[in-house]
């Protein structure tokens, strides 16, 4: 969805226009509602809610879809959605993409103002764009990828949650209930801990992306979920190095150099990640 989010903003104005132009020339919207917007349902095919509110913005009539009509919204208020709409014009108002709350699909919304009420129009993107030739869309497929996107993201999480339930069982059993302290007690839940939490700020950002859409592949995004992601392994391994070291302290000096490797290869990793967010940060100023 974030590739549709991106073709929309190059696209912005252009799509804009169309269906600005498409609905001044529709004429009064508000008067077809007797035929349940059967007109306005065949102009745009990517339409899929149409609804009326007064000049307060209070719902006056149902939620009209495209098969079904939704009497449960009719008292509403609307007045929450001004915040997401900007003025194309005096008439029209248009939205960013957001993920509705009354279908669950990724859509811009879009308000024009015909005498003392104002038509809400929510448009769905994917068949927005597709009807604009904009992409090649394939429902099955994208559904497919949604669900798998949505399967993987919940287990992950559901892993973070078995390491950080580890974490606190092991530390609780080998404290507090068998009695004994070591280095191995104290740094093991640690690293569970730690790598608990990449893998569900890893999960949380495969959700939020594309699933519920609450990013829209912002600039740079990517740089900075990798950055973290890579941040959490690196504090899990210094911590994991840092206990060898320890170790083998105690018990045989001969096997240092194995940490010595380890710590290496670490300060390997933190010196890539420096240089790759130089570079993407350079870049990014480029631009």
């Amino acid at each position: 969805m974030k590739e549709f989010i991106k073709i929309y903003r190059e696209n912005k104005k252009d799509i804009e226009d169309f269906i600005v132009t498409t609905l001044k020339n529709s004429g009064d919207i508000s008067s077809t509602y007797t035929d349940q917007f059967k007109i306005v349902f065949e102009t745009f095919p990517s339409l899929e809610l149409v609804y009326l509110t007064d000049k307060n913005y209070i719902q006056v009539e149902p939620n009209v879809y495209r098969n079904r009509v939704d009497a449960t919204a009719k008292g509403k208020n609307r007045s929450y959605l001004l915040h997401k709409l900007v003025a194309f014009d005096d008439e029209v108002m248009l939205s960013d993409p957001y993920i509705s709350s009354t279908s669950g699909h990724t859509c811009i919304t879009v308000m024009k103002k015909e005498g003392d009420r104002y038509v809400f129009m929510d448009f769905r993107l994917a068949s927005l764009l597709g009807r604009l030739g904009l992409v090649e869309l394939h429902p099955q497929f994208n559904y497919f990828t949604q669900f798998f996107y949505k399967v993987s993201g919940f287990a992950l999480m559901a892993f973070a949650f078995f390491a950080v339930l580890y974490a606190i069982i092991s530390y609780v059993l080998g404290i507090f209930i068998d009695g004994h302290f070591s280095l191995d007690e104290l740094f093991k839940p640690i690293v569970a801990l730690t790598l608990g939490l990449a893998i569900f700020d890893l999960a949380k950002t495969i959700l939020e992306r594309e699933v519920f859409f609450k990013n829209y592949a912002k600039e740079g995004e990517d740089a900075t979920i990798l950055t973290k992601f890579s941040i959490a392994i690196i504090i899990a391994l210094s911590i994991e190095a840092l206990m060898v070291v320890f170790k083998i302290a105690l018990h045989d000096y001969s096997q240092m150099i194995h940490a010595f490797y380890l710590i290496g290869g670490i300060a390997m990793i933190i010196v890539s990640l420096g240089v790759y967010s130089y570079l993407t940060t350079r870049k990014g100023k480029d631009q």
